[in-house]
């Protein structure tokens, strides 16, 4: 059973992120620079939300908001959901189906270590798949003759 250590090893160790108090834009620019789909709000370091690129669309940009002035705390999902590094895939993607979300923040301790999203997830079952594919290939053709 793949943790979520396992995942995010391999993956670039930046964490996108932006205070409570920074705009939308500077979130949505931050998300665009950066290829992500959403980033942590932290302040002082802490935990205190995460936002997505739906959150701007729907709070912000639907209603004609201006995204200079509406702040992220305004539209964050405060406190997330977290997973430690020793959780599997396999709860990650069980608590991300029950709540509808795609990214859950990885903690050690208090401290952000990591994202992981859907995309993670599914990336890390098709390798696996395709490592198992390759298995009973080299099975199957060892066998065969």
């Amino acid at each position: 059973m793949t943790t979520v250590k396992q995942c995010i090893d391999p993956k670039n160790k930046a964490i996108f992120s932006v205070r409570s108090s920074d705009s939308t834009e500077d979130a949505l620019k931050l998300m665009r620079d950066n290829r992500v789909r959403a980033i942590l709000v932290m302040d002082d370091e802490q935990l205190v939300g995460i936002v997505s690129q739906g959150d701007c669309a729907i709070k912000v940009l639907l209603p004609h908001r201006d995204p200079k002035l509406t702040r992220v705390a305004e539209i964050m999902t405060p406190n997330p959901l977290t997973v430690t590094l020793s959780n599997s895939l396999d709860e990650c993607m069980a608590i991300m189906a029950h709540k509808h979300i795609r990214h859950l923040p990885v903690l050690e301790k208090t401290k952000v270590v990591g994202v992981i999203s859907v995309g993670d997830i599914v990336k890390n079952v098709i390798e696996l798949q395709g490592n198992q594919i390759k298995f009973l290939e080299t099975y199957i053709k060892g066998h065969g003759n």
